[in-house]
């Protein structure tokens, strides 16, 4: 495991946390400990930019090159941030006014359960197959003791979506943190035009319940 800074960094600071000395393509092609250092490497970065001052770390995944992946070799990224961004900002709920508490209780289109926490087709998807990960309980923590079990839930998802799409596809994944914490899960299966971007209504051509019931069978 090591991490290195980002030689183009779009940010003040911005790392990458290159998974695996051994050249591998994917997260989904990584074992148990190897997921698991990379959880520990977030972990402790986290903590370093906090302790610098930076109020959020935003982890983040890109998979193929039409996600944005400069390079084949597995890896993430942590971007260093001054203020929580507004993405983030708009989450950040009570326990008991909590969309994401909402959404895991609903119990529906969920492909896999582990260690607390859920995998499920998003009920409102952007594109085809968008997943969220989140724990069962509201925690603010992402970089808590299960952000290893996340990582290897993201993992798992993304063996499912090559095995049910016949191949790797483009991706994007990143954390949020600070209300109930949650991974997103962005196959970039179709392109955003003009509706999409101009006006923020999105076309999706997979519902969340075929997108949960083919995941759900593949292995």
């Amino acid at each position: 495991m090591r991490v290195v800074p980002n030689l183009y960094p779009a940010l003040e600071r911005q790392e990458v946390v290159i998974s695996v000395p051994r050249h591998a393509r994917s997260l989904a092609e990584l074992d148990h400990t190897e997921v698991a250092l990379i959880a520990d490497a977030w972990r402790d970065r986290a903590a370093a930019a906090a302790g610098e001052g930076f109020g959020y770390v935003q982890a983040l995944l890109n998979e193929g090159r039409e996600a944005g992946a400069s390079l084949p070799h597995s890896h993430t990224q942590l971007a260093w941030i001054r203020e929580v961004p507004p993405a983030v900002a708009d989450e950040r709920t009570r326990p008991g006014d909590c969309g994401v508490c909402e959404l895991v209780a609903g119990g529906q289109n969920v492909i896999v359960e582990r260690g607390g926490a859920v995998v499920m087709a998003h009920p409102a998807g952007r594109l085809p197959y968008e997943l969220l990960i989140a724990p069962a309980d509201h925690d603010p923590d992402g970089f808590g003791d299960r952000l290893g079990v996340a990582l290897e839930l993201l993992a798992d998802a993304i063996r499912r979506l090559h095995a049910a799409l016949g191949g790797p596809v483009p991706l994007n994944a990143w954390l949020h943190t600070g209300g109930h914490w949650h991974l997103e899960l962005l196959p970039r299966l179709t392109v955003m035009a003009g509706l999409e971007l101009g006006a923020g209504i999105y076309v999706n051509a997979v519902s969340p319940e075929d997108a949960a019931a083919t995941l759900r069978e593949a292995v």
